[in-house]
């Protein structure tokens, strides 16, 4: 692979360690947040921890939007910038308001990093490598997730009743050197044919990635699949029915596997337990760990074993640890069983979902409305990823959650969601490795 194209991917791809970082950051915060200004589970639900999932909403939303008028690398640009802002902001927040609207700030940037960052690289990367480059991205998403269990994990203790400021705040250094690095990227090329007519400066970005014969080769064919007339086509004019219905399907069922209910809601999870909090909270890090190694497996083989395997293989895994889960907490069986099967349904997601999710939304939809698409299926998965953080206090409160006594029934559940997709994938999933986007393209829309 030409060690340059790994880089300018590697550099996109930082966005997404800073989304993980973002996004669990906040579990090692939440107990100490409740007790100090003591509200109420909804609001504690809807402003404190869903309040930065619902920026990320609107972020994947309209991330298209940027991404297809300013470019993919200056949205980049910006998310950086997004995140330093809401990681300093959060810090010094003096109430639940303030606090709340920094979170917000930071999960516009998540959302727009899970828009422009895998279209990115998806557009500069070649068949052949374009599962592996763009499952970078997840491998980033988890480093982050383990770098922020650790750093809360260290922070604990570092400044009594403050410790909760730092653990948020330290994030502002990686979104520093992040926003930085994006100066030395190019544009993608596909984007500057589609949205410049610049076949120069495409061809320029190519010569880096690839060789002289290469470069011209693959101007030809994006030239050949790009649109001959200027007649404007949305993305829901029926054209692309399939790729929408994918994109929505492989989102949906990714939050319905629980994953982030078990991310961000992990020390509490594992005190119901029987752990004591300092134990939960390192047993969190193995949980971390357990997503990184297994998401480097996933990264692996993504470009031999091919997408729909790994999502057979993660499927199966699902089912088996979440209905292990369920049992785990209806029998009363030991906390240590019960962390087994968790790292067992991390390393599931790892395998699975996490490794495919951004690679597939950003390889099924045309160039001409990539940017679109992938808002679509990262707002999918969004939405339904505030609305399980928003509910949870509902159900795990312990003064009056519904399953204050036991959650068994939500793993339950979501055992259940996951034979679903197990069905999806057996019956609708494509198979999208080692084609090129414009052949893609061909494939899936009408």
């Amino acid at each position: 692979m030409n060690s340059k194209l790994f880089k300018i991917s590697l550099t996109a791809a930082l966005s997404g360690f800073l989304f993980g970082f973002d996004t669990v950051v906040i579990s090692g915060a939440n107990l100490p947040i409740k007790e100090l200004w003591n509200t109420s589970p909804w609001f504690h639900g809807t402003f404190i921890m869903s309040m930065a999932l619902w920026g990320t909403v609107i972020g994947s939303l309209f991330g298209g939007i940027p991404c297809d008028r300013f470019g993919r690398k200056k949205t980049l640009f910006w998310i950086g910038i997004l995140y330093a802002v809401s990681a300093l902001g959060s810090a010094m927040a003096p109430d639940p308001y303030t606090f709340s609207f920094f979170r917000f700030i930071g999960g516009l940037g998540v959302g727009a990093s899970s828009v422009a960052a895998p279209i990115y690289i998806s557009e500069i990367s070649s068949p052949n490598n374009r599962g592996q480059l763009g499952a970078l991205y997840q491998f980033n998403l988890v480093l982050g997730i383990l770098i922020a269990f650790i750093s809360n994990f260290l922070l604990k203790g570092f400044d009594g009743a403050n410790d909760w400021r730092w653990m948020l705040g330290v994030e502002a250094i990686p979104a520093i050197i992040y926003t930085l690095m994006v100066f030395s990227i190019p544009n993608s090329p596909r984007w500057l044919i589609l949205k410049r007519n610049d076949f120069e400066g495409a061809l320029k970005t190519l010569r880096l990635l690839v060789t002289e014969e290469e470069a011209t080769s693959k101007i030809e064919e994006i030239k050949s699949f790009s649109p001959t007339s200027q007649k404007t086509e949305g993305l829901f004019s029926g054209r692309y029915k399939t790729p929408l219905i994918l994109a929505f399907l492989i989102a949906f069922f990714n939050q319905l596997s629980g994953i982030n209910f078990v991310l961000y809601y992990a020390p509490e999870i594992l005190e119901r337990a029987g752990l004591a909090a300092q134990e939960s909270l390192f047993s969190s890090i193995s949980i971390g760990v357990v997503n990184l190694i297994f998401t480097f497996v996933g990264v692996w083989l993504i470009d031999k074993l091919g997408r729909r395997q790994l999502m057979k293989i993660g499927s199966v895994g699902y089912i088996i640890s979440l209905g292990m889960v369920a049992w785990c907490f209806f029998s009363g069986a030991s906390s240590t069983l019960l962390l087994t099967f968790i790292l067992i349904f991390i390393a599931s997601h790892a395998v699975g979902q996490g490794a495919v999710i951004w690679v597939f939304i950003s390889e099924i939809f045309p160039n001409k409305v990539r940017a679109f698409g992938q808002s679509w299926g990262t707002g999918t998965h969004w939405v339904f990823a505030a609305l399980i953080t928003l509910i949870t206090p509902i159900f795990l409160d312990s003064e009056s959650g519904i399953f204050k006594d036991n959650p068994w029934p939500i793993f339950l559940f979501f055992a259940g969601m996951m034979f679903l997709q197990l069905l999806f994938v057996l019956f609708m999933m494509p198979e999208t490795k080692g084609v090129s986007l414009e052949e893609l393209s061909k494939k899936l829309s009408k």
